[in-house]
Parts: C-alpha cells; sequence; structure tokens
C-alpha cells in the first residue's frame, strides 16, 4: 500500500513544485521585473537605496533579482541559489523599505517570500532542466 501511495504522489509533488516555480517566477517577473527593465529611467528615479549603494546599483540589484533570477528558477536551473537574491530583495523591502506597510498591505510581497523560500527549501523537482539523474 505505501509503494502504491508513494508512487502516486511523487509525480504530484513534482506538479505541484513545476507549479510553485513557473506561476512564482511569472508573477515576479511580470509584476516587478518587466516594468523596470521597460521604464528602466522612470524606475531609477523611484527605487528607494536602503543600503546607501546608490540608486543604479540598487535597481540593477533589483533587475537581476526580478528578471534573470526568475528565468532561472521557471526553468528549474541553480533553484535554490536563484531563489537567494529574490528572497535578499524581498527581505530589504519587507523589512528596511516599507515597514509601515501591514500585512495586508505587503501580502504580495508576504506571498512571493513564502513561494520562493519553498522553493529554496524543497529545490526544483524532478520536472526542471536542472535535475538530477538517478541511476
Amino acid at each position: 500500500m505505501t509503494q502504491s501511495v508513494q508512487g502516486w504522489n511523487k509525480p504530484r509533488i513534482d506538479a505541484g513544485l513545476f507549479f510553485l516555480r513557473v506561476a512564482g517566477a511569472f508573477m515576479l517577473f511580470y509584476v516587478h521585473g518587466l516594468p523596470k527593465i521597460l521604464h528602466y529611467n522612470e524606475e531609477l528615479t523611484l527605487i528607494e537605496d536602503p543600503l546607501g549603494l546608490g540608486r543604479q546599483f540598487s535597481l540593477l540589484m533589483a533587475i537581476f533579482a526580478e528578471v534573470i533570477c526568475p528565468l532561472f528558477i521557471a526553468a528549474g536551473l541553480f533553484t535554490r541559489l536563484a531563489c537567494l537574491p529574490v528572497l535578499a530583495v524581498l527581505v530589504v523591502s519587507m523589512f528596511i523599505v516599507h515597514t509601515q506597510w501591514s500585512i495586508a498591505e505587503g501580502q504580495f510581497g508576504w506571498l512571493l517570500m513564502i513561494i520562493f523560500g519553498a522553493i529554496a527549501l524543497c529545490g526544483p523537482g524532478n520536472w526542471s532542466l536542472g535535475r538530477k539523474q538517478v541511476a
């Protein structure tokens, strides 16, 4: 009985991780990353510089975390490593930049932290380009 249950659940776990990776990466890219690329000059005047590294550097780091990393996460390549910059930007955003936000106001950021934290903990699953072949 246990074998059949495990065999039945394994593809569902992989499907769930695939859905989490692709959906989370798409939302981060579409809502945050794409506007930063399309409206770079405007974003440069709007972005906060909470760590004192300069607006341009802060924007470039945000673009890396919100454009490049989601592509790797969606593909399942270097997934756990790619989640780290995303989580770093989210932590800075939620705990330094937007400390006045209630949970309701910052719910998208919190949900992204939950999604990418779960992916970082669980890994990409077997439905990924970077999966390890088991002999």
